[in-house]
């Protein structure tokens, strides 16, 4: 799985965003709305799923485990408070990817202890304070982003924060990729904001 520019969306964006995202291309897409229906949400997975696939990329679904089955859904990336992974496992399925926040050392610990095959992948951050999430935790900043990413059993992506300009920092502290919120949907091009961010994470 590439995890290299990993695109979180912002609540209730446009369809056109995600195609942006895709033809710039973003390596995951993290559709996130915490405040529409189910129905809704629903509706617009199922378009970007198959939107999605037509890129060979993988849709992922924040937090709503029943948006996630119901929209046909790669897989669910769930915060800490977002149940037990276990049992989230269980009821996603062994075929879809799964992905938990991590908020710092203790929290890495905790996770080290799930039974193997629970997560792919962790998002551990917000390295520094960012204005797309206002109840984020306490920013980590990069030395204890690499500290998580080195002793991670499953690839590290670093969230929350992080920019094109942070790139070779990031790949440096070992993670597999960065998370980008505003760097493409705040961008007057996404598509080229994207297409950016991916040159410049290979040539890291």
């Amino acid at each position: 799985m590439n995890l290299s520019v990993y695109f979180v969306t912002p609540h209730n964006p446009d369809d056109s965003l995600v195609l942006a995202a895709l033809k710039g291309g973003a390596s995951v897409i993290q559709l996130r709305d915490k405040t529409a229906s189910d129905a809704v949400l629903i509706a617009q997975a199922r378009r970007l799923v198959a939107m999605a696939e037509d890129f060979n990329i993988p849709l992922i679904i924040n937090d709503r485990v029943e948006v996630a089955l119901a929209s046909g859904a790669s897989g669910l990336h769930m915060g800490q408070s977002d149940g037990d992974p276990v049992a989230v496992r269980a009821a996603l399925g062994l075929d879809k990817i799964l992905g938990l926040s991590i908020e710092n050392e203790v929290q890495l610990a905790t996770m080290a202890a799930l039974p193997k095959g629970t997560l792919d992948y962790i998002g551990a951050g917000p390295v520094r304070a960012t204005a797309s999430k206002l109840n984020h935790a306490t920013p980590i900043g990069f030395e204890t982003l690499a500290r998580i990413a080195k002793a991670a059993p499953v690839p590290c992506v670093g969230i929350g924060g992080v920019k094109q300009a942070d790139i070779a920092t990031v790949k440096a502290a070992g993670c597999a990729g960065l998370a980008i919120v505003s760097a493409i949907s705040g961008a007057v091009d996404p598509e080229l904001a994207t297409r950016q961010l991916v040159a410049s994470w290979e040539a890291a």
